[in-house]
């Protein structure tokens, strides 16, 4: 069966290219997925004259909601994130952006966590400049007992906001509804209507939910997202649906789901639809990597749509399942290079560093050539600064100068109280581990004291074998090293990737001194 569906897949790919010949001659430019690599789940995509925009889930990571920009929607650039400082009002629980532009004006309407009572509600933003970051405005959707993934919709001038209602209320299921907004996109003015309800006993049993909506022709056009979303129990897929009129009727289109998953990309969904200049359509959508799995995260795919003029239905141009590999939208695409290099005594590059933000922002900055991290003897992980993965395949390592007092560590993240370490004090070397909340240190070796700088390096492999070792810069001390493989199969967090990278901790009060960082991918 996996060989008629990839023979099926290849045969769709080549009758695309084949067509593809008929509108533009000469050698068709391809991409490879994911076009935004690593843990981006939920994401949102805009066209603003010749540039794309992008936003993404940020889960229980700080600053909240990656952003990105494009100009043909495969080669994209991080420009910061929606929140540098985390709204008052919110705890977590960062979900779904979407942007919209209007007017000359970003509006990013968000999923987060209150903190008043743990629910989730969505929330609004603006700005004129993305590099600025977004004004928040607070709630703008409170949906009885949780609301999340909305998405906004402008039809004949008036502004309406479609969300999914959690399906929490007593003899009510899981249901997509839609409310008309004020002129300036930030209160709800009219009264909720139904657009579309999971059908308990289908394939979106498990709920409905990442609606995009858009309107070509007569209809109305919405891609939906039904089922378990993350974790190792994934089976997400993706249906469509149409209409005359906004407010409905809906209609599902009676091949649902069009989209799912395979051993390449799995659980594919939740995305925005977009359209380019030369009118072809877009679906930018995550899908977890087949074989870096949950360990990955969701990923950000690539999938166009194409139409039948007779039925006027949609149909993902290359089957039912995620392309490995596509007819670019425009020109040439370059090929990524995520590899990350700072050496503090020379380089003023800043490191994305996420943090959670079950905790306060770690307190850090670049002092005497080297990155310091004020040590919380409080929290033996809290102090986290991370990078996100991009591929399971990896070397990362910290050049750091040994301390009497404190611990420093090269750290694989999940959260607080599941995370793997491998630090450096005054005379030792150990591995520790941090799983359920019950810290054990599994390896410790001895070093002498005048060893001060230090190596610690982590290769990793499909994001889930470990392999740790340490050495000293400028000296041969090959009867001292040694390394310690390890795997953590419990690390990723449900809808989170684990982070890899510096932590801080031990009885002191004092910072680390970190002298350089590196990532490398394969």
């Amino acid at each position: 069966m996996k060989f008629l569906a990839a023979l099926f897949s290849l045969i769709l790919f080549c009758a695309g290219n084949a067509f593809a010949q008929k509108l533009h001659p000469g050698p068709v430019v391809t991409y490879r997925n994911p076009v935004i690599a690593g843990d981006f789940a939920d994401p949102s995509v805009i066209r603003v004259g010749d540039t794309y925009y992008a936003a993404g889930t940020s889960s229980e990571w700080g600053p909240a909601y990656p952003i990105y920009s494009s100009k043909n929607l495969v080669d994209w650039e991080y420009v910061g994130p929606v929140f540098a400082d985390l709204p008052a009002w919110t705890m977590g629980s960062y979900w779904a952006p979407e942007l919209f532009f209007r007017n000359g004006t970003f509006y990013v309407y968000y999923t987060a966590r209150r903190k008043s009572d743990k629910q989730s509600f969505i929330g609004v933003a603006s700005t004129k400049d993305l590099k600025k970051g977004f004004k928040d405005h607070g709630v703008i959707i409170e949906w009885t007992k949780e609301a999340i993934d909305a998405f906004i919709v402008e039809d004949k001038g008036k502004l309406f906001i479609t969300w999914k209602a959690y399906g929490l209320d007593k003899d009510r299921g899981i249901e997509i509804l839609g409310a008309e907004l004020a002129p300036d996109g930030l209160k709800v003015t009219g009264k909720e209507f139904s657009l579309l309800k999971a059908d308990p006993a289908g394939w979106e049993s498990g709920g409905a939910e990442g609606q995009a909506i858009f309107k070509r022709g007569n209809y109305w056009y919405m891609l939906y997202s039904g089922n378990a979303c993350c974790g190792d129990k994934c089976d997400y897929q993706v249906g469509f649906a149409r209409a005359e009129k906004l407010q409905g009727p809906w209609t599902k289109y009676a091949g649902n789901p069009v989209l799912f998953g395979d051993d390449t990309w799995k659980c594919p969904g939740h995305g925005t639809v977009v359209v380019t200049p030369d009118n072809r359509y877009f679906y930018l959508h995550h899908a977890y990597n087949g074989i870096d799995f949950t360990f990955g995260g969701r990923q950000g795919m690539l999938s166009e749509l194409v139409w039948d003029e007779t039925s006027k239905w949609p149909a993902f141009r290359y089957g039912r399942t995620p392309p490995a590999q596509a007819e670019a939208p425009m020109g040439a695409s370059a090929i990524a290079n995520f590899d990350l290099l700072i050496n503090y005594e020379r380089d003023t590059l800043k490191a994305p560093w996420v943090y959670d933000v079950s905790f306060p922002k770690p307190k850090f900055a670049v002092q005497n050539e080297s990155l310091q991290i004020e040590n919380n003897n409080k929290i033996s992980t809290g102090n986290f600064l991370g990078l996100t993965i991009k591929k399971g395949n990896y070397t990362f390592t910290a050049d750091v100068v040994a301390k009497n007092d404190l611990i420093q560590s090269i750290i694989v993240y999940g959260d607080a109280n599941n995370a793997l370490g491998y630090g450096v004090h005054s005379n030792r070397i150990e591995l520790w581990q941090v799983k359920d909340g019950v810290h054990e240190v599994i390896k410790t070796q001895e070093i002498p004291e005048k060893y001060k700088d230090i190596k610690l390096r982590l290769q990793s492999r499909y994001g889930r074998f470990y392999e740790f070792s340490w050495d000293v810069k400028g000296q041969k001390i090959d009867s001292l090293t040694s390394s310690v493989q390890i795997e953590k199969p419990w690390l990723p967090r449900w809808d989170r990737a684990p982070r890899i990278g510096i932590n801080v901790s031990g009885n002191g009060s004092g910072k680390s001194e970190v002298k350089a960082i590196q990532m490398k991918y394969e």
